[in-house]
């Protein structure tokens, strides 16, 4: 099993890892739209949506994966209207991919969190 981490403060604190390998698989932690290099949070959903899967896409990239190899993808948001907003982000990132997907409404840590976004991808035979 490998850990990978994107140095948030929230991983030590909370006790989590961003993305987790084991038997070939890749766990991507639930991400929210904090960009990490800044820790700002923008306050639109659509750019939440964005940063969330520039740090999967990242975390997936360190394990050596893409977003080609997700085969399950959760979508929690607190607010279901803000849903819509994000589908030209979400096909554009999976649209010929189509992982098996769910979007359910929760409240998120904090509450600027417009969304929060989780894969689970399978590594390619290569990268085993």
């Amino acid at each position: 099993m490998r850990r990978i981490s994107t140095g948030s403060p929230f991983e030590e604190r909370i006790g989590y890892s961003r993305a987790v390998i084991c038997d070939g698989w890749v766990f991507v932690a639930g991400t929210t739209g904090y960009d990490y290099d800044t820790m700002l949070m923008p306050e639109d959903v659509v750019s939440q949506c964005r940063n969330a899967f520039a740090t999967i896409g990242r975390a997936l990239g360190e394990a050596g994966a893409t977003f080609r190899d997700v085969v399950r993808v959760r979508y929690i948001l607190p607010d279901p209207a803000d849903w819509p907003l994000c589908w030209p982000v979400t096909s554009e990132t999976f649209g010929d991919i189509r992982p098996a997907a769910t979007m359910f409404c929760a409240t998120l840590q904090e509450p600027e969190m417009r969304i929060e976004i989780e894969v689970t991808a399978r590594l390619p035979d290569h990268a085993r």
